[in-house]
């Protein structure tokens, strides 16, 4: 067994502290109770009575709440450093019967509150947080708790929902600079449809089509509106370099935030794209995919990692350097 699983073998499930209004009512039931043992009176030993009975009903209750609550995190497929991001969690109850009430969710500084889950019911809660960094981090963790029914106690379950989450570079807009410097290389016609000059279909005209696509030469000749579809154009291949040892905490989180933009902006115009620096290399390629492996492999970097930078691919017209410091 494991020293983990050991740990989770003998924590307990949930851990309880009295409120201030909790201690005032232990208080109360031991002040009553001693007076009740020295003194005989009946009445005194009703009255501790019924307090060690609300006692023992609020513990029962609380835990009924709290009872087969399943939580599942929602969290995107992509979180990007200094970026506002929309986590989630999915709250369902897991009772037949029963109904779940007041339960609170503490995600970090955030307290969600749930006022009541029928039975079988599910709600999705969310909350916006900014990650500072790049890299495998972890979640802060959910803790479920409760002061149902009369508030004497606070009840909380163990922390969940602590994984671990890839974040990426921070993503932004292309500096004018760079735009020229991409826009310099020209572009080529690619086989697919997109937005482009060069035609590469014709086709029957639907609702919705830009009526200036339409081409009269040909909706002369066949008697229905016939609109041209354009050839897409994509920048020439790019070779991006990551250059420089990273030494420069700041230096290195811009220059690789700049590395993912311009990543970005090219695999959105069709590109094709290869990533080599000190300890990595991504091969060229394109689309989604491509993109998201770009994008690991720049939040992963090691800039202490020492690998030689492969000679450029064949094909490759084109290289941009990004400094890293």
């Amino acid at each position: 067994m494991t020293r983990r699983r050991f740990r989770e073998l003998f924590r307990p499930r949930r851990t309880i502290r009295p409120t201030r209004d909790g201690w005032w009512c232990l208080g109360a039931a031991l002040a009553l109770g001693f007076a009740a043992m020295n003194t005989g009176n009946n009445l005194l030993y009703l009255l501790a009575s019924l307090l060690l009975a609300l006692i023992i009903v609020s513990g029962v209750l609380s835990e009924q709440s709290m009872r087969r609550l399943r939580l599942t995190a929602v969290v995107p497929d992509e979180i990007y450093a200094a970026t506002p991001t929309a986590l989630g969690v999915r709250v369902a109850n897991g009772k037949r019967w029963l109904t779940s009430y007041s339960v609170m969710l503490e995600a970090g500084e955030r307290r969600l509150y749930v006022d009541r889950l029928r039975a079988g019911e599910e709600r999705l809660q969310t909350w916006e947080t900014t990650f500072a960094r790049r890299g495998r981090q972890r979640l802060a963790g959910l803790r479920v708790v409760t002061r149902f029914p009369f508030g004497l106690f606070v009840k909380t379950g163990r922390l969940i929902l602590d994984e671990e989450i890839l974040v990426f570079p921070a993503v932004g807009p292309i500096d004018a600079a760079r735009r020229r410097q991409l826009a310099g290389g020209g572009a080529r016609p690619v086989r697919q449809r997109g937005r482009g000059h060069d035609l590469y279909n014709l086709r029957d005209y639907r609702p919705g089509d830009d009526r200036r696509l339409i081409h009269w030469r040909s909706s002369a000749r066949t008697g229905t509106l016939t609109v041209r579809e354009t050839q897409a154009e994509t920048a020439l291949d790019v070779r991006l370099v990551l250059r420089g040892d990273g030494r420069t905490g700041e230096r290195l989180e811009a220059g690789l935030s700049e590395a993912a933009s311009l990543v970005s902006h090219l695999l959105a115009t069709g590109a094709t794209v290869e990533l080599v620096g000190r300890g990595v290399h991504v091969p060229s390629g394109r689309g989604l995919v491509h993109r998201h492996r770009v994008l690991t492999a720049l939040a992963l970097y090691d800039p202490g990692a020492a690998h030689a930078v492969p000679p450029p691919a064949a094909g490759a017209v084109a290289e941009i350097a990004v400094d890293l410091g």
